[in-house]
């Protein structure tokens, strides 16, 4: 046994008084004593429940405000715990009836194996090195798993199991869970959502620590291995249980009503308080408690049904608001990391079956997007850099759940009802245009029902929401995400027709935003909402009516072109199709008058932007974020070799760079960034097909300009060697074979 238990009694006691050991060492050998094969286990559990009281309040001051000052002065008390083997012997205990040779084994009280978890579980959070140790521990982690069965343990076993699974170097295979496919099958809704908790750090890709592996160069010598990941094994194994995703589904769209009744509630939040780490959970609470008084009686809404009711009546069915909202985030996580995956295809499949879109709108006002006042509005605002609040998660994950569902999907029509997907067709019949096919093959049962689809309804809170507000970032990229992919001309105007241009130029014209993702997450929707579209421009041109106006978004755009680059390219490629379609008339009107195309028809402004992209980015540097400058720049040169400029503009380049004093500076750096181009796309099929379905440029072309482009041949007038002088040329050399 550990070394604790094996020192004399009289030298514990003689060293107590100077140690300061609480009587900790003493207790830890009355519990070894009193836990032996063949005992009940009842002197074992008070034994413990009088250690647990030593311990918890250490515990509670790492979990509130005084967590800074706990940190500061250690946990004399949890250490001595773990010093003297009180976790190996809790774990001894726990796992004591799977060890035993007997036919039968004797049941452990529920109460003792909670007790022993939440023990287990405040060693973890104030001692250095616990956690890891369990970790270490395949067996017990694995053992863990088999706990959650049992109700009454559930909770205490998933905090832990969380806790233990997030410092893990190893993910866990999720197979070798003992018997999990029934043992998920036996989990009500409450377990089911404590279950997603510990599915978090099982199915999502390890989050990369430190910059420099974000690069797109670190993740790339990542990916050279053609094996499934640890992450996707365990997705194909959770979905090759029966019933599994339809069951999150019916958890997700679940209304409150529809909670068990409140006795059974109240007897979940006996065990809740390891969910309230910190006030914020408290505040909302509260907070929901206050507005539904302030809602309108009149409201239908199975959520505000008590807003007349006293105070402590409404709290118990806040708090099961909040109790609900809480499980709806780990749930709506999970789906959006399955959406994610590599078998997206087959969960859009049972997502649109099991109908989580209509069930999901269905909750938008009600729960997901309640009404609110001013004042949380200031809440919000306060909290923007904080998503710990339980609501403010919920809308996340709920906007982070849509942009997975709706991007490059055709499955993206059900966030639209009937009457919605009757007005796209309306619009393309009226232009005199086919309809898009995955809007024909759209299955009207499975589309929104009500007066408004859910990006309607999204829409409406998006231009409601106060300009600093952290939700317009997720907003902006949930509607971004409808029309992403093949760009439908019927999905804009649809778009166009509730006022979405104006709203985001509004933002980023006249709000002063100043929030950098918020931007990049505008500019990246006006793009793809104007591209091609030649009543997007006329709507710019009619809101950008002065140079005043203009200026201040031409400084927006160049205040970081890397989150602004998504919109040039998008301006650059509309103006040459527009410039092929100078026979209709109402394209030759918006040419003449739009200040932002005739911005960019000059090819002054064009190289300007040209030179920037290239010089604010390298190999070194490349980023998920920051690679589009790479395309953008591509893209405008590829439409310049279209029209035989292609040497005029890398001529230009050359002429740039030495008049900055650098010769060979930006030319070396863009033929490595190229080179590496080749390395990242020509064996990535989603990047690749995604790149000729935003640009409307067949991918063959992408391949063969940058071919000409880092052409050997020093003589060539499309190669970018021939216009670095030898005595500064520094080429990449060839990418090795095994990158193609």
């Amino acid at each position: 046994m550990s070394r604790g238990t094996q020192l004399p009694e009289a030298l514990l006691q003689e060293r107590e008084s100077r140690a300061r050991w609480h009587g900790i060492p003493l207790l830890l050998q009355k519990l070894h004593q009193s836990s032996h094969p063949n005992s009940d286990l009842t002197q074992a559990h008070e034994v413990l429940k009088e250690l647990s009281s030593l311990l918890s309040m250490e515990a509670m001051s790492f979990v509130t405000e005084d967590r800074k000052a706990a940190q500061q002065s250690g946990f004399p008390s949890t250490y001595t715990f773990h010093l003297f083997g009180g976790v190996d012997l809790l774990v001894e205990i726990l796992m004591r009836p799977t060890l035993t040779t007997q036919k039968k084994s004797t049941k452990m009280n529920d109460n003792l194996v909670k007790d022993c978890l939440s023990v287990l579980y405040n060693c973890c959070i104030c001692t250095e090195g616990v956690t890891k140790n369990l970790a270490a521990r395949k067996d017990f982690v694995l053992f863990l798993f088999t706990l959650m069965a049992n109700k009454k343990t559930c909770l205490q076993t998933a905090t832990l199991i969380e806790d233990i699974l997030g410092v893990r170097k190893e993910m866990i295979r999720l197979e070798e869970v003992p018997n999990l496919a029934a043992l998920v099958q036996s989990f009500d809704q409450q377990q089911l959502a404590n279950f997603c908790r510990i599915l978090s750090v099982t199915i999502s890709e390890p989050d990369l620590d430190h910059d420099d592996k974000h690069t797109l160069l670190a993740k790339n010598a990542q990916q050279c291995s053609t094996n499934p990941s640890r992450a996707e094994t365990n997705q194909v194994t959770l979905l090759n249980i029966p019933g599994f995703v339809e069951r999150l589904c019916k958890l997700a769209t679940r209304k409150v009503s529809e909670v068990t009744g409140t006795s059974n509630f109240l007897q979940e939040l006996e065990d809740w308080y390891s969910w309230l780490d910190n006030a914020l959970v408290l505040n909302a609470l509260m907070q929901m408690a206050s507005e539904e008084a302030e809602q309108s009686s009149t409201e239908s809404s199975d959520e505000s049904t008590l807003a007349a009711s006293p105070l402590r009546h409404r709290l118990p069915q806040s708090m099961k608001m909040v109790h609900e909202i809480m499980y709806k985030v780990e749930v709506l996580y999970v789906l959006c990391v399955l959406l994610m995956g590599q078998q997206r295809n087959q969960v859009h499949r049972m997502l649109a079956e099991f109908r989580l879109i209509p069930g999901l709108n269905n909750l938008f006002d009600k729960l997901i997007w309640r009404k609110y006042t001013t004042s949380n509005h200031i809440l919000h605002g306060q909290n923007q850099n904080c998503d710990c609040s339980p609501e403010i998660s919920f809308k996340i994950q709920f906007l982070r759940l849509l942009q997975s569902f709706s991007d490059h999907h055709e499955n993206k029509y059900l966030l639209l009802n009937t009457q919605e997907l009757n007005e796209l067709s309306s619009i393309s019949l009226k232009a005199n245009i086919p309809e898009v096919e995955a809007l024909v093959n759209t299955d009207r049962r499975l589309v929104c029902d009500g007066k408004k689809g859910l990006l309607t309804r999204l829409l409406t809170v998006m231009k409601r929401e106060p300009p600093d507000s952290s939700f317009r970032f997720w907003q902006a990229r949930a509607v971004e995400s409808f029309l992403r992919g093949t760009t439908s001309y019927a999905d804009q105007i649809f778009l166009l027709k509730r006022g979405l241009l104006e709203h985001i130029l509004s933002c980023i014209i006249d709000s002063g935003c100043r929030s950098r993702d918020v931007l990049q997450s505008y500019f990246d929707l006006l793009g793809e909402l104007m591209k091609f579209n030649i009543d997007a421009f006329r709507r710019f041109n009619k809101y950008v009516n002065s140079e005043e106006k203009f200026q201040v978004f031409l400084t927006q755009i160049n205040s970081s072109l890397v989150d602004s680059n998504m919109l040039v390219r998008c301006i650059v490629l509309s103006l040459d199709r527009f410039q092929g379609q100078m026979e209709d008339i109402r394209v030759v009107e918006v040419m003449s008058e739009c200040c932002l195309l005739s911005y960019m028809s000059r090819v002054e402004n064009r190289l300007s932007f040209l030179f920037r992209l290239i010089n604010i980015i390298n190999v070194q540097t490349l980023t998920q974020e920051n690679v589009s400058c790479l395309n953008t720049s591509l893209v405008v040169l590829m439409l310049a070799r279209r029209k035989g400029k292609l040497p005029c503009y890398l001529s230009a380049l050359r002429t740039k760079e030495h008049a900055e004093r650098y010769p060979g500076c930006l030319l070396n750096n863009f033929h490595n960034l190229l080179c590496f181009w080749q390395r990242h796309y020509l064996t990535k099929d989603k990047d690749s097909t995604s790149l000729e379905n935003s640009s409307c440029i067949p991918f063959s072309y992408w391949k063969e300009t940058v071919s000409v482009l880092l052409g050997p041949d020093h003589g060539s007038a499309c190669a970018i060697s021939s216009y670095i002088d030898e005595a500064y040329r520094e080429l990449e050399p060839e990418p090795p074979e095994e990158c193609f």
